[in-house]
């Protein structure tokens, strides 16, 4: 029995799909570059203790600044200190992590598990 050359899809099409395919995972591949550069360069403020400590990170998720209010600082209770900056950085990384997932859902339409 003689074999046809067809072996199943689309007759003919399946070459200008799968060109497609790949333009789009191209330009999907450039937004995606695109993305992270303006990401990576904007900063995420968080504060904690009303405003007494602010944590600054980046979209790199780098702490780049702590700035603490003179009045926080009570040589008696170093530990509530330490705890508004531990609170104030782990919100600013939140904060740029959050950013980076909500574009990377802008950019995929939602189809990459675990962003």
């Amino acid at each position: 029995m003689a074999k046809s050359g067809f072996r199943g899809g689309v007759p003919g099409g399946g070459m200008n799909m799968n060109m497609n395919m790949m333009r789009r995972a191209q330009q999907m591949q450039q937004d995606l570059i695109k993305m992270q550069e303006e990401l990576e360069n904007q900063e995420y403020k968080a504060t904690a203790g009303g405003g007494a400590v602010t944590a600054t990170a980046s979209g790199k998720r780098e702490i780049v600044s702590v700035e603490i209010d003179p009045d926080a600082v009570d040589p008696g209770d170093v530990e509530m200190l330490q705890d508004l900056i531990t609170a104030a950085v782990n919100e600013a990384l939140r904060t740029a992590a959050g950013a980076a997932a909500e574009n990377m859902s802008k950019l995929t339409g939602g189809q990459i598990p675990g962003f």
